[in-house]
């Protein structure tokens, strides 16, 4: 990506302001310690770093968790970018009042936020709002606690204080200490709206809170009967858990299964800006952001990018029959296609990751196989047929990307991915995985009992 003659004009005008004094102001990115800890500083390198910037530098802003990045142009000016990382609310907030172009967001924007920042946009659209890694709430717990994974509804119990000893999810007999994100953090949030609220529950008063994720890392480490949740790239030396829901199978949070959000606790960093703004900074921060370039150092920061890649799956006798054949035969890709709330129309991660798919067959020649899963309907039939709807809803939007040739399947609610019973479970079980066939010799094709077809190479 190479700046545009607009934007080199918009950028010599305010960079021409200080060349002699303080350094221009760039970009400006407030709200989720998660992104800005790591993950927006390592971006804004890598995007300077490839416009030829130099003498960059991080020092600390004037509070805990600030951080200005300092630079050079090729011709001697003094820039800056800053970052102020004090929780996913305070992003929006900043956005409203102008003291940010963008908001790091480890949740979905909120409706109150939408409302009142609607006079600038609608910040759920394609442009407003944008996926830039995908991360993983990691139940962290000392390496010498005994227990290997949990389920939600034993995490639910444990973090509101319903179970205070670990003999009571099959531990040690030892009090369990708890240790959370404070009420402005976005983790904290998907933790809520993901283990506690569902059941009704609250979080413990005696739980520690932190603003950040290292910072409760430590504390855990430090703590044989501490139990804690952070983002991915921040578990450290403690270990992570399995986690279950709804009866599926036990997930560890590994990076396959974070990318195609099968884990539990799996969720989306964001990047928001409002659609009027006109910063030409942060359109080029989201262009980079969403490059293959900026997905690689998604991946080195310790977050799991969303560059595709082959998954192995295993063949299993519980699989149905047609899954079955299907994981016997072919590969799945790292990506899992879902639909806004109430609504068949993909969401804005999907319309990305249409992108992405595209490219990767025009790469590899790859056979495709959309397969459509759903959750629990009265009737069975109609959970299959909605499953296999979703599918279709897909092969038609890679078509008109330019993707032709893809079969459907529909799982209907068989292998949930969460629980049936929670609305958000239900949502994130009505999901289109992607299965590929590498080779391009479609005259060499055989088609199985199960109705899925495979192509020799």
């Amino acid at each position: 990506m190479t700046l545009s003659r607009a934007f080199l004009a918009i950028f010599l005008l305010s960079a021409a302001l200080s060349s002699h004094g303080d350094p221009a102001s760039l970009l400006r990115i407030q709200g989720s310690n998660t992104i800005g800890a790591a993950l927006a500083p390592a971006l804004m390198e890598g995007l300077l770093r490839q416009q030829g910037f130099s003498d960059i530098a991080r020092q600390p802003g004037d509070e805990e968790n600030e951080l200005i990045l300092l630079a050079r142009r090729p011709d001697g000016v003094r820039v800056q970018m800053t970052i102020a990382a004090h929780g996913s609310s305070t992003g929006f907030r900043a956005l409203r009042e102008g003291r940010a172009e963008l908001a790091a967001a480890s949740r979905p924007v909120r409706d109150s936020e939408v409302a009142a920042l609607a006079e600038r946009g609608d910040l759920r659209s394609a442009a407003a709002e944008q996926v830039i890694a995908i991360d993983g709430l990691a139940i962290i717990v000392h390496p010498t606690n005994p227990l290997r994974s949990l389920t939600i509804d034993q995490l639910a119990a444990l973090f509101s204080g319903k179970l205070r000893n670990w003999r009571q999810v099959g531990g040690e007999d030892a009090p369990v200490r708890l240790y959370a994100r404070d009420d402005r953090s976005g983790t904290f949030d998907t933790f809520n709206e993901l283990v506690l609220a569902p059941r009704g529950d609250a979080l413990a008063s005696t739980a520690q809170r932190f603003e950040s994720n290292d910072r409760l890392a430590e504390a855990v480490l430090k703590d044989p009967h501490g139990i804690g949740f952070v983002g991915l790239a921040s578990v450290g030396g403690a270990r992570a858990l399995a986690v279950s829901s709804g009866g599926a199978q036990a997930l560890p949070p590994t990076p396959d299964s974070i990318a195609t959000e099968d884990y539990p606790l799996a969720r989306r960093l964001f990047l928001y800006r409002a659609p009027g703004d006109a910063s030409p900074w942060a359109q080029a921060l989201l262009d980079f952001a969403q490059s293959r370039e900026g997905q690689r150092i998604v991946e080195q920061v310790g977050f799991v990018g969303q560059n595709l890649r082959l998954v192995p799956v295993q063949a299993d006798p519980r699989m149905p029959a047609a899954y079955r054949d299907l994981a016997g035969g072919a590969r799945r890709l790292s990506v899992n296609f879902r639909f806004h709330e109430g609504s068949a129309q993909l969401d804005n991660k999907a319309l990305r990751d249409l992108e992405r798919v595209r490219d990767h067959v025009r790469e590899t020649g790859a056979q495709l196989v959309l397969v459509g899963f759903g959750d629990t309907k009265d009737d069975p039939a109609r959970a299959r047929l909605l499953s296999r709807l979703r599918a279709e809803t897909v092969r038609q939007a890679l078509f008109r990307a330019g993707v032709t040739a893809v079969q459907t399947l529909g799982i209907g609610d068989d292998l949930p991915v969460a629980d049936n019973h929670d609305p958000a479970g239900r949502l994130r079980n009505r999901r289109v995985e992607i299965w590929v066939r590498q080779g391009r010799a479609r005259d060499r094709c055989t088609r199985r009992p199960t109705g899925i077809a495979y192509c020799a190479q």
